[in-house]
């Protein structure tokens, strides 16, 4: 019987990322032969993948990146089911080099038949699921695009962004990170108030309605106190018109104008696994 050496042992480790004990069962099964041997693990991966499809992968780590240029980004969720693999040091560097794949693809589909080292991306989440044992699979995938981009990271990699600028300019590289983290920590539903959904506005509306009806204020001043509440709920919810994090006297809008006067935000992308 076919007995692999050690070597062999470690090269198809590194290649699969597969532990040492399912590589040398492969190899062996393989008789030696390294494409045989790395079928045999994803097939390995398939049957385990195909056991834990209905369970629940709310755990993993949320990458964002960005390109040298700083002009494309992207973020992903590499999702897991337990926050122990989550912490795991060679699934967050997967989740790194996946992130660092996923922004040169306009959809989540065309990034999943994208080839990663050999296979597709959809594959290696497969083998993933074999060789750690629990479902692994991109639970969210955003890109952007623009004239300056920043991303940040939150400790522990549950929620990462990205931040748009209008201009690459002298102290935009700091201006784009602390807006990204803006984005991280505040969660706005939109850039400013003209990009807030007409679903949302009405149904704000209707609750502040509802409770103003309730507090006995007379129906021909409600019309008006529902224009503050607006204006309130916009600065609340809306990027550009939040307290800026660093600085509670200004809005965002008015720090990134202390950077430039002429420098704005464009945009963002942010992804949460809460």
């Amino acid at each position: 019987m076919y007995t692999p050496v050690a070597a062999d042992v470690a090269k198809l480790r590194n290649i699969t990322g597969a532990g040492m004990m399912d590589c040398k069962k492969a190899l062996v099964e393989a008789e030696g032969d390294f494409d045989k041997a790395i079928e045999i693990l994803r097939k390995k991966g398939q049957k385990v993948a195909a056991n834990r499809a209905d369970r629940e992968s709310t755990e993993g780590a949320v990458i964002a990146k960005v390109n040298e240029d700083n002009t494309i980004g992207g973020i992903i969720a590499l999702n897991c089911e337990t926050d122990f693999v989550a912490k795991n040091d060679n699934f967050v560097q997967l989740a790194h080099e996946l992130a660092e794949q996923a922004m040169m693809y306009a959809t989540k589909e065309e990034f999943l038949a994208s080839d990663f080292n050999g296979m597709s991306v959809a594959e290696k989440l497969i083998e993933q699921t074999g060789v750690i044992g629990e479902k692994i699979e991109i639970g969210s995938f955003e890109r952007i695009e623009g004239p300056y981009l920043g991303a940040y990271i939150h400790a522990g990699n549950k929620i990462a962004s990205i931040a748009s600028l209008s201009a690459n300019v002298d102290g935009a590289a700091e201006a784009a990170k602390s807006v990204a983290m803006q984005v991280a920590a505040m969660n706005p539903i939109a850039l400013d108030e003209t990009l807030v959904s007409q679903e949302t506005i009405d149904k704000e509306l209707e609750i502040e309605r509802e409770l103003l009806t309730k507090e006995g204020k007379p129906a021909n001043i409600i019309e008006n106190i529902l224009k503050g509440k607006m204006q309130k709920f916009y600065k609340d919810n809306t990027l550009v018109h939040q307290a800026f994090i660093k600085d509670g006297g200004m809005s965002v809008a008015d720090y990134v104008k202390s950077v430039n006067g002429d420098l704005k935000v464009l945009g963002f992308v942010r992804v949460s696994l809460a």
